[in-house]
């Protein structure tokens, strides 16, 4: 069982699941499904995927759906249940990244600007100073301090108008899933100016006879604190914690029962505008830069940039997705790339591109896969990886090298077999999808969904952070996994 102060802690928070891979072990008695195109079925010796199956006791209801191809004809050598649409959780963020490099480009950066709507005169704004976001869904505290120090070193001080932050280059987005709990920092809600991945810093100690909290939007070199943020600790078991946006702060309250000697940990952002403008003001401040109080504004801004930076270049905002399955980068470059008015449209017109790219019928609710309405077959993920790898290179060199390791999870070193793949975890759901290459060069393509989607469902809202044998799930479905690639690799590469 889960306790209360691991769901404090944030433990099983959805940052990227790395799948580490065994030891070339056991082999299948027989290919599961006939092959198409009359290819003959290789002689398999060992345990078959049926039994592997059945040994990782994922659940009565559970699916396990599979196919593995080769990668130059796209002949199918094995597949389970390849036409059974399930959730493919992060692994949909391999299919964001494709769309985001051909909609956008991989020299595509986000851009924050700082804005004056009139001349500087004397050190003084004669107007308004506008904080410009494009979206940049890996803006950072230290990055803010610097366009502060920016501006400071034009020798601006103060403005005559009034400070303003514009965040409308993205639809506001309040959360990505309605399905998570409050406190999960991998659920922040999204718009054009984004911070720290739109979370805010919980700490917490022993004082006295009470606590000592404190809320900041900490970077490396700089750690502002915040107001629109506010921690009351409450004498209670349960709920560990609450929320409320219905005034002027993001009101939240922690169980004193889960706090334990003290601790810290991320909690997510439902004004990212409002914490992008306080935390400016604050680190303008330090600068010596005097500014009114922030205020939204709507429309598009205009006027003479005084200080701005960029993101780092598409590929690696990327690459960093990929290895850390950050939602909020999915969701964000996603948006960017669409176009749309909400996340909804835009889980569509991706929906959209990659039926009429790869002539696959998946269905996306969103960027990320947190949404656990979107499906995908293994057969469409499949086709959708080889396709790629062929005419799209830019996809393949993102992927991160799971290599292999043995059945304690240690590494082999100098493994002849590499696999590049994404994987994705939800609650009783596991996925993974990718290459498998051996050492004369013969590549694979495979995907792996699991789920236990009735399973999932069935959770309450209270248990979805840290759901009693979810652990346990998932460990043993990383495991069957594992077989099931140490099967293909001797079998077929």
């Amino acid at each position: 069982m889960i306790s209360r102060r691991q769901i404090l802690g944030g433990v099983l928070g959805g940052g990227a699941v790395w799948l580490a891979l065994p030891a070339l072990a056991e082999a299948p008695a027989r290919s599961v499904r006939p092959m198409p195109r009359g290819v003959p079925a290789a002689r398999l010796p060992a345990t078959s995927a049926e039994v592997l199956i059945a040994g990782a006791r994922l659940g009565d209801a559970a699916v396990a759906s599979y196919v593995v191809m080769e990668a130059e004809t796209g002949t199918v050598l094995e597949q389970r249940e390849a036409q059974v649409p399930m959730p493919p959780a992060s692994v949909a963020k391999a299919v964001t990244a494709l769309y985001a490099l051909a909609q956008l480009g991989p020299d595509f950066r986000f851009r924050t600007r700082v804005l004056a709507t009139g001349p500087v005169v004397d050190g003084v704004v004669q107007g308004d100073l506008v904080l410009a976001g494009a979206g940049d869904p890996t803006l950072q505290t230290d990055q803010l301090g610097d366009l502060a120090a920016a501006l400071a070193a034009r020798g601006v001080t103060s403005v005559t108008g009034r400070f303003l932050t514009w965040d409308r280059a993205l639809p506001p987005v309040v959360r990505i899933s309605d399905e998570q709990p409050v406190q999960v920092g991998y659920n922040p809600s999204i718009g054009g100016l984004n911070l720290n991945f739109n979370r805010v810093h919980f700490e917490w100690k022993r004082a006295n006879d009470g606590w000592a909290t404190a809320m900041d939007a900490r970077g490396n070199r700089f750690v502002p604190a915040v107001k629109m943020a506010r921690m009351q600790v409450v004498a209670r078991e349960a709920p560990v914690f609450t929320y409320d946006a219905g005034g002027t702060a993001e009101e939240w309250t922690v169980a004193a029962g889960a706090l334990g000697k003290g601790g810290s940990r991320w909690l997510p952002v439902r004004r990212p505008a409002v914490y992008v403008g306080e935390v400016f003001h604050t680190l303008a401040r330090a600068q010596g830069i005097t500014l009114p109080d922030p205020q939204p504004q709507q429309a598009e801004p205009a006027g003479q940039e005084l200080a701005g930076v960029d993101s780092a270049p598409l590929t690696e905002i990327l690459r960093d997705m990929l290895r850390f399955s950050t939602n909020i980068t999915a969701e964000a470059v996603g948006l960017r790339a669409s176009g749309a008015v909400d996340l909804a449209a835009s889980g569509a017109a991706m929906s959209g591109w990659a039926a009429a790219r790869y002539g696959v019928g998946c269905r996306f609710v969103d960027h990320s896969g947190l949404g656990s309405a979107s499906r995908v077959t293994v057969a469409d993920m499949a086709q959708i990886i080889r396709l790629a790898g062929r005419a799209d290179a830019g996809l393949q060199p993102l992927l991160r090298d799971l290599g292999l390791r043995d059945a304690k999870g240690k590494e082999i070193a100098n493994s002849p077999v590499r696999v590049t793949a994404k994987s994705g975890t939800l609650n009783f759901v596991s996925a993974l999808s990718g290459h498998i290459v051996n050492p004369q060069g013969k590549e694979l393509i495979f995907a792996i969904f699991l789920g236990d989607t009735a399973r999932r469902d069935a959770l309450p809202e209270s248990e979805r952070e840290a759901p009693a044998g979810g652990s346990a799930w998932t460990t043993r479905a990383r495991n069957l996994q594992r077989q099931l690639l140490s099967r293909w690799s001797q079998t077929y590469g």
